[in-house]
């Protein structure tokens, strides 16, 4: 027997088909319909079969015409979305060309019956959506001091305003910055994939029904519907990490500004330097950049003979050396990762095309793709067998710095044995990027080795990457020690860093990126598939063009062969065509499924082209 009130639910149906990503109408039985809310999840028959579906509203009549199928049963009580939430993800959906489901699998934890079993759900406090959007900021963290402390006053200055939602780029982060609130006893609930099934689905639910709460999540957990949130906290905002991996590609600095708009949180992002997306709105005025002004020791060393360590480095080290621990960061992990021939300097490669790499000090030569290992290697060009090792690795340096200052304990965190603090004692500590361990009170010295390096790959992202790296690593000295990098002292880093400002960097950037133009004056989207059929995208796409139902001044590059059978192909549109480039994009997606075709692989600005 149907419901008498609101008899029809509106639903979102987890088909799995592209196409098939319209709100469809179910009746309501009678026997759940106390329970069947916004937001709840059911089963419903779907084209043959079961499949899970999530309400989106209560309707009194449908317009469908013809048979409306039942509810099958109510799969639970609690409601994992709200209306808000539910208009985000669609939101989220339209904006990078998916389906509403594809978004809310990453928006809502998998389901636990013995959590819906056991828990007590509060009404949901909703807010009426306020007229303008909330305000929103960067604020660059200080040398000297840990950024997560940084973080934890500014989380304590605005929950006084009502809850507030921390995101963290990956699982140590997280881990500090709840250690921290746990340190001071403060109340928080951490969402994130490292907990088990049963405990991130609890803390999700409680998370949506606590008042003035402290929610510290990964970048899922910028879907979380929380009653009364006032402010977004984006922590280390640059990072790659808050890129979705799995399809639709999201990003949280995105998302983050489409709930702005929408429910007029306040919005603030942190980090060492801005990404040039949020570098553009600092430079357009329309967020606020704090920065407090400090003056770094930092010197520049030149390696003219392509030494580890140029020679007059080496008195600030030994002089950061009679204070306590010298941190050495360093490009690349392994030993080494290139082989010369010493003699004419040819690269060593395999005969599958790959290049030779050494593992370990003495071992035989072995290529990084196929494994095959050279013990009687010779040069293929001039025959000779000297080898020399052009990618120092961190084992390799740390061979050549440890004969360098004898007597020093030896520390390394890198790959799979990454330390997370040292003692504040005399030690060169050698870490990869990301992996350098904190020390109480600071560094003594903070050495860069090959430093030019960090700022050199092919990507678009490279030169904010390094920037955001070195603040981030020069900020762990000490308010006496040095900050020492390999590099020529004309480089405009060593002048950013000096006075802890990147704003002469980002800008040259900007105006670069402005002429060509690139992102983030212009949206991107790439398009990946089968190779065979790209040719016929590729001119299906260019005709759009010539017949005006894409806007003429969008730029298409490619195709693109990448290995494995696949093609892809680079397109740039202007901000304003962005939505409709998106719409378009759906549509091919949308009949290509129809059509039972490959899908696409669609990714709207990556994080790196």
């Amino acid at each position: 027997m149907p419901a008498t009130v609101k008899p029809i639910a509106r639903v979102w149906v987890d088909s799995g088909v592209f196409h098939l990503d319209s709100p469809y109408d179910y009746i309501v039985p009678a026997r759940i319909s106390d329970h069947v809310d916004v937001g709840v999840r059911v089963q419903v028959p779907f084209n043959g079969r079961e499949v899970e579906a999530i309400v989106l509203e209560r309707l009194d009549e449908s317009a469908v015409t013809g048979t409306i199928h039942q509810i099958s049963k109510l799969l639970s009580i609690h409601p994992v979305a709200t209306a808000t939430s539910l208009h985000l993800i669609e939101e989220v959906a339209k904006h990078w060309a998916s389906t509403p489901m594809d978004i809310l699998r990453s928006a809502v934890p998998a389901r636990v019956a013995s959590v819906d079993k056991s828990f007590t759900c509060s009404t949901y406090v909703s807010t009426k959506l306020p007229i303008s959007a909330g305000a929103r900021s960067f604020i660059s963290f200080d040398p000297g001091h840990q950024a997560e402390e940084d973080l934890k006053k500014i989380v304590l200055e605005k929950v006084s305003k009502g809850s507030v939602l921390v995101i963290a780029p990956d699982v140590r982060d997280i881990d500090v910055i709840c250690k921290l609130f746990e340190i001071d006893q403060i109340a928080y609930i951490r969402l994130d994939s490292s907990l088990p099934r049963i405990v991130r689905y609890e803390n999700y639910l409680k998370a949506m029904n606590t008042q003035n709460c402290i929610v510290v999540g990964a970048r899922s957990a910028v879907f979380t519907p929380i009653s009364d949130l006032a402010s977004i906290i984006v922590h280390k905002e640059s990072s790659h990490e808050h890129f979705e991996i799995r399809t639709p590609g999201w990003n949280v600095r995105d998302v983050v500004d489409i709930r702005r708009e929408r429910e007029g949180v306040e919005t603030i992002y942190m980090g060492y330097v801005p990404s040039l997306e949020l570098s553009l709105l600092i430079e357009n005025r329309t967020l606020t950049y704090v920065n407090h002004p400090h003056r770094l020791n930092v010197k520049a060393f030149s390696s003219i003979d392509g030494a580890l360590l140029p020679g007059k480095i080496f008195s600030e080290i030994r002089k950061g050396l009679l204070q306590g621990p010298v941190l050495f960061l360093t490009p690349r992990k392994g030993y080494g990762n290139a082989l010369l021939c010493a003699h004419c300097k040819n690269l060593a490669m395999c005969r599958c095309g790959a290049k030779l790499i050494v593992s370990s000090k003495g071992a035989a030569p072995i290529c990084s793709l196929c494994h095959t290992t050279y013990p009687e290697w010779c040069c293929s060009w001039c025959q000779r067998d000297r080898q020399y090792l052009a990618g120092r690795g961190i084992e390799r340096a740390g061979e050549e710095i440890s004969r360098a200052f004898p007597g020093v304990a030896l520390i390394l965190s890198y790959g799979e044995v990454i330390k997370s603090s040292v003692e504040n004692t005399p030690s060169l500590v050698l870490a990869t990027p990301g992996a350098a361990p904190t020390v109480r009170g600071g560094y003594a010295a903070v050495v860069v080795l090959e430093a030019l390096k960090f700022f050199a790959h092919p990507d678009l992202r490279a030169q904010e990457r390094a920037r955001e790296l070195l603040f981030e690593t020069a900020a762990m000295v000490n308010t006496s020690g040095s900050v020492c990098l390999s590099i020529d002292e004309s480089h405009p880093i060593v002048a950013s860093l000096i006075r802890w400002s990147p704003g002469a960097m980002v800008r040259r950037e900007l105006a670069e990126r402005m002429e060509i133009p690139l992102p983030p004056y212009v949206s991107s989207a790439v398009l990946a598939g089968p190779t065979k059929e790209f040719s016929v995208i590729v001119d299906g796409l260019r005709k759009s063009l010539d017949e005006k139902r894409l806007p003429g001044e969008i730029k298409i590059y490619g195709p693109i062969d990448i290995g494995k059978g696949q093609s892809k192909v680079v397109i740039y549109c202007p901000m304003q065509d962005r939505a409709v480039l998106a719409q378009f994009l759906h549509e091919l997606q949308r009949r290509r499924s129809i059509a039972k075709k490959e899908y696409l692989t669609i990714r709207f600005d990556p994080y790196s082209l």
